[in-house]
């Protein structure tokens, strides 16, 4: 049952965020999605309270290094933040990197990537891509973490599916907080979610698609939407997505098929939670239930791939 303070929240946040149009074309869309999503800046400095924070512009990667005060330098976290293609930044979501820094005790890289309109698919993707690799050269231990959300989630698995088919060192395992991997909205809870999800209608991702790629053919790649590919050879995956979310398809089939191809895979479905509740941690108790069960996820995965006998 949900908690008395998520009954409260969605509510708001459906007063706040859901319409059926976002504006009369895809620039419109992008500033108003730019001023509603994300954290407002008081809360993204609270949020970092308790760790330390500095700024990356390296070798063309830029974004946001989060370090708890006792950090441990024996794995990294790279987390790629949502916002429909076109918002937020890694500041926006400050609340979900500072508090993984915390719970895990490991460092957190959050990149800034290309947005649409300004620059469509696949530019972000690109960037995602490139950070991955620069962070990577940071730990030559190689163990580094994907974590994401919404469409940040979906780069996320699109990044996995990028670097296995050019047999890339992957990450240790991957976190994807109510994943946007199907672009073209072929899932059953798109229609049958439309008026429980707090957040958005069926038609709110055919607009903000329209808004990242730039042929219709890019809705079915799978580095647009990974939903289409075949998960064999990924890393464990854990998936949280709530109940209501006209997404919940799009974690639910990929958790299928890594399962299908012998993968191994977690999904956490919460009731009465709203598009990536997780930003929410320190108002609802679902935020906070849920990022310590992806740490402990993550520092499950991040131990025992240390203790794996060294391939010669």
């Amino acid at each position: 049952m949900p908690s008395f303070q998520a009954r409260i929240f969605n509510p708001i946040v459906r007063l706040i965020v859901k319409r059926h149009s976002w504006g009369r074309d895809e620039f419109e869309l992008a500033q108003r999605a730019r001023r509603i999503f994300g954290t407002p800046k008081p809360f993204q400095w609270l949020a970092t309270r308790s760790v330390n924070l500095s700024t990356i512009d390296d070798d063309g990667v830029s974004g946001e290094w989060l370090e708890s005060k006792n950090h441990e330098p024996s794995a990294a976290i790279l987390y790629i933040h949502g916002g429909g293609f076109v918002a937020c930044s890694p500041a926006t979501h400050r609340p979900v990197t500072a508090a993984l820094a915390r719970m895990t005790h490991f460092p957190v890289f959050a990149p800034r990537y290309r947005l649409a309109p300004e620059h469509r698919f696949p530019a972000g993707l690109d960037d995602v891509c490139s950070a991955y690799h620069w962070l990577i050269r940071q730990f030559p231990s190689r163990n580094v973490v994907v974590a994401g959300d919404s469409a940040g989630g979906g780069l996320a698995l699109s990044l996995m599916l990028r670097l296995r088919d050019e047999k890339v060192p992957m990450p240790v395992c991957a976190v994807c907080f109510s994943p946007w991997s199907d672009l073209t909205g072929s899932g059953a809870s798109v229609r049958a979610n439309a008026e429980k999800d707090a957040m958005f209608y069926a038609e709110t991702e055919e607009q903000f698609a329209a808004a990242y790629i730039s042929e219709r053919s890019d809705l079915f790649s799978v580095s647009a939407s990974p939903v289409f590919a075949e998960f064999n050879g990924v890393p464990p995956v854990l998936f949280q997505v709530g109940s209501g979310e006209i997404l919940v398809d799009d974690s639910r089939r990929i958790f299928d098929k890594i399962r299908a191809a012998g993968g191994t895979g977690e999904l956490e479905i919460y009731d009465g939670v709203f598009h990536v509740w997780q930003m929410a941690i320190g108002l609802i108790p679902e935020a906070r239930q849920s990022l310590e069960s992806a740490s402990r996820f993550i520092r499950q995965h991040v131990a025992s791939h240390a203790d794996r006998p060294v391939s010669r």
